[in-house]
């Protein structure tokens, strides 16, 4: 993917330890540096994944992050971060190409929904460009109590669960299995939109789906449900206007 410019923003990979870290520096502020501490948030998969930056262009702030990582097929998706926290047994056999996006993240002081939009552009020209068919990840709701997202929760079990045959199995030692715990609960709607991460929304209204179980993570302070998009599934309007962007 060639530098890819909307508006005030531009976006690249990474070229180099620099970058790297420029993006790890922003993921600490986002995922652990809650409290105003700064450090860098590392993990063993940062070696194996593209890098991508979206930056002001006026001074080259980096406003936004996210990482990609590549699969021929669904044969190799134990390797995946997802996989740490969910038995991803049924997608391997899945047969089209694969990526995984993963610490997405907007700088704490930005807020520009263009951000959002600039760097679904951008995916969307790597998902052509690549000739991706399956867009997963691990979409996180911030803190680990569910009662927070009670609705939220509701509404992903009512319209948005996996197909059977690619359901995520439980992996994960502590989880909220709130397909069956809600299964009685009508979600009120606008109450589910505002608890709804940005990111898991874009998912959803492109046809997105998740586990039936939310993982407790203690280490990011995060409660997360594995997140599916087929490319193919997404709606011809929608692709157009991702691809207008």
């Amino acid at each position: 993917m060639a530098v890819f410019r909307r508006g005030r923003y531009s976006v690249r990979f990474a070229d180099g330890p620099a970058d790297v870290e420029a993006a790890q520096r922003l993921r600490y502020r986002c995922f652990r540096g809650r409290d105003g501490g700064e450090g860098l948030d590392t993990d063993r998969f940062d070696d194996d994944c593209l890098h991508v930056l979206v930056e002001e262009t006026g001074g080259g702030k980096l406003v936004c992050c996210f990482r990609l990582l590549p699969f021929a097929d669904g044969s190799g998706i134990t390797d995946s971060y997802a996989a740490q926290f969910y038995d991803l047994g049924n997608l391997a056999a899945y047969s089209g190409r694969m990526v995984e996006m993963g610490r997405f993240c907007i700088h704490p002081d930005w807020r520009d929904a263009d951000v959002l939009r600039v760097a679904w552009g951008a995916m969307t020209r790597y998902v052509d460009e690549e000739g991706v068919e399956l867009l997963f990840g691990c979409s996180s709701f911030q803190g680990t109590e569910a009662d927070r997202y009670m609705d939220a929760f509701a509404l992903l079990k009512e319209r948005h669960l996996a197909p059977k045959r690619w359901v995520p199995r439980v992996k994960a030692p502590r989880i909220f299995p709130f397909s069956q715990r809600l299964r009685l609960r009508k979600p009120n709607l606008k109450a589910a939109m505002q608890g709804m991460p940005p990111l898991l929304r874009t998912y959803l209204v492109m046809g997105g789906w998740v586990s039936d179980h939310a993982v407790v993570d203690n280490d990011l302070d995060t409660l997360h449900v594995f997140t599916g998009l087929e490319i193919n599934a997404i709606p011809s309007s929608r692709k157009r206007l991702l691809r207008a962007t």
